[in-house]
């Protein structure tokens, strides 16, 4: 049986906790300071110690020093003195969660239920360890360089935890991978993994996909529709590109982060929810605030745990790894046995890949269909020897085409280079955002 211990000068609180937690199948301890929980923690080392920040004898973060073995022991912090510094540092010295006074009970359930015992999942990492010394994977990603194994160290310290994270790196780098890595190592590993890329959605539409609506609540709602969170809850939800979350939706997401609380669109009616948030951007953080595309203290609440992804031009000796999991994967898909020629591995080697991984799986991918039984040099894409010094892919327009067709191959194109990111994707065309979202609506409008 899992063993707790509360810490808490308000006795009645402690009363209360106890109870709760006891009935979620813990044994408790109690201490009503810092010396009697160093006690209590030489008496049985506890898996989870709910903790108060503010005590009669210092301060509650002073306890971290105590706890021997962060992978052994979680710490929630239990606070009724809260601000976003407080928490975010607590969290960063290893905190696992935090909690408001009064204690939503929802909240404290939902926490406790994912407190297995640390070391299983101390285990399967460790295991993962042994699997990329052999394979060069950890989980979902691929690579052994210097570089991914500083990612792998940092997936391997937040994962187990329930903090935010924020993935920061170019398009194409894999920041979904990671999320999902990050989900697939956690407690909530049973629950939903959603992910959910902002600039894919209409500034008109995004709230209503996040939070949901009722029926009725603006014209075309013809139904009850949950959100995202909803739909993630217990689990854990990607929110790819977070910088093109229009900025007044951005308030009500750091409501969430903050309280547990949301409500649907045309509700006043306050509905909880228990979801890990992973964000990410392909921009520079500090500068997506001065631009005025992010919100400072909605950065402050998801930047936690920072990761940054690194290009793959900063691992080319993951190269030749990578494109090989690609091309196995096609051909165990097309049950064949397609392999590559010495000199196509060498010259993907020398490639500056501004499109990253991604660029690299859609390269192999083209070069498969191209190729007989070998991947010769020949059989890769045009582009890829035309941007290597001229610095951006290329698409080729047929003689006769008309200038619609042009305008929505560029488009496309454009848009696929900057990653799904509209914003960028429209600076590049030189043309208004709004325009770009209008001419998306016309090719979608043509398609259905």
């Amino acid at each position: 049986m899992p063993h707790a211990l509360l810490v808490d000068d308000d006795t009645n609180t402690l009363s209360v906790l106890a109870g709760l937690v006891s009935r979620e199948g813990f044994t408790t301890a109690t201490a009503a300071s810092l010396q009697e929980a160093r006690e209590r923690m030489g008496e049985q080392r506890p898996d989870v110690v709910l903790l108060d920040l503010v005590l009669p004898d210092g301060d509650g973060m002073d306890l971290f020093q105590d706890v021997e073995s962060r992978d052994a022991t979680e710490v929630v912090l239990i606070t009724g003195h809260a601000s976003v510094e407080t928490s975010v540092q607590a969290l960063r010295l290893g905190a696992t969660d935090y909690l408001l006074k009064p204690v939503n009970v929802k909240q404290l359930k939902a926490i406790l239920s994912r407190v297995s015992r640390p070391t299983d999942l101390k285990k399967e990492i460790g295991a993962l360890r042994d699997e990329l010394r052999s394979l060069g994977r950890f989980g979902r990603l691929l690579g052994t360089s210097d570089a991914m194994q500083k990612v792998y160290d940092q997936i391997e310290r937040v994962a187990p935890t329930a903090v935010t994270v924020f993935i920061t790196g170019e398009s194409g780098t894999g920041k979904e991978l990671v999320a999902q890595t990050l989900h697939d190592l956690s407690r909530r590993r049973k629950q939903p993994f959603i992910a959910v890329n902002c600039g894919a959605i209409s500034p008109q539409l995004i709230e209503s996909e996040l939070f949901g609506h009722e029926k009725g609540s603006f014209t075309g709602a013809l139904y009850e529709h949950k959100g995202y969170f909803e739909r993630a809850s217990g689990g854990s939800l990607f929110l790819d590109e977070i910088t093109e979350m229009p900025v007044e939706l951005q308030v009500k997401l750091l409501r969430v982060l903050e309280a547990g609380t949301f409500m649907r669109v045309g509700s006043g009616k306050q509905i909880e929810v228990d979801v890990r948030v992973i964000a990410a951007t392909n921009r520079d953080p500090e500068e997506a605030v001065a631009d005025g595309k992010l919100r400072e203290d909605l950065l402050y609440r998801l930047q936690v745990f920072p990761l940054h992804l690194p290009p793959l031009r900063e691992r080319m000796g993951d190269v030749e790894l990578i494109a090989q999991k690609f091309l196995e994967e096609v051909n165990q898909v097309e049950r064949s046995g397609k392999s590559f020629a010495p000199d196509v591995l060498e010259m993907l080697k020398r490639y500056h890949w501004p499109g990253n991984v991604r660029e690299l799986k859609n390269i192999i991918h083209r070069s498969y269909i191209m190729a007989d039984d070998v991947i010769h040099a020949n059989c890769l894409p045009i582009e890829t020897e035309k941007t290597r010094n001229a610095g951006g892919p290329f698409f080729q327009v047929r003689v006769g085409s008309t200038i619609s067709e042009v305008e929505r191959r560029l488009i496309m194109a454009t848009l696929q280079q900057c990653g799904g990111n509209r914003e960028k994707a429209a600076e590049m065309l030189g043309i208004s955002l709004k325009t770009l979202y209008n001419r998306l609506r016309e090719y979608e409008s043509q398609s259905a």
